[in-house]
């Protein structure tokens, strides 16, 4: 996946994370949006979404992170 299609999702994440969301239900509606997407690339977009708006809302990062963080755990089981 290119570095535009990766800011896309990551975009898509931004806007659609919130506090009571789980990660499934982010990786669901990230996956309403963009269908071709694996769950490793909208871990990497959400990884580089986390990097690129940290310092603009902490709170949605730190979900990005829980998110990121659970989903890369998953992957390397």
């Amino acid at each position: 996946m290119n570095p535009t299609e990766l800011q896309a999702i990551g975009d898509t994440l931004m806007r659609v994370v919130t506090p009571e969301m789980t990660p499934k239900q982010l990786l669901k509606a990230a996956k309403k949006e963009h269908p071709d997407a694996s769950k490793k690339d909208i871990a990497r977009a959400a990884f580089f979404s986390i990097i690129a708006n940290a310092d603009q809302d902490i709170g949605k990062s730190r979900n990005l992170q829980a998110f990121a963080l659970a989903e890369r755990t998953q992957q390397s089981d």
